[in-house]
């Protein structure tokens, strides 16, 4: 089976919102326009993602890695 980092998952315009996604492999990811508010993302790998215009609003990103991320007009 493979992971959301092979998948490269495509979550645009997602409804996360208060989502439990401690520790997630998410590098890659498309998840612009998501909406990550209050979602907890602590040791998140978002290495590489675009959170373009992603809603990103009292998410816990402690210790998340967001290393080359394209966080452009993200909230």
């Amino acid at each position: 089976m493979k992971t959301a980092d092979e998948l490269k998952a495509n979550l645009i315009n997602a409804n996360l919102r208060g989502a439990n996604l401690i520790n997630a492999g998410l590098r890659g990811a498309n998840l612009s326009s998501a909406n990550l508010s209050v979602a907890n993302l602590r040791g998140a790998d978002l290495s590489d993602a675009n959170l373009r215009g992603a809603d990103l609003s009292d998410a816990n990103l402690r210790s998340a890695n967001l290393s080359v991320a394209d966080l452009s007009d993200a909230d």
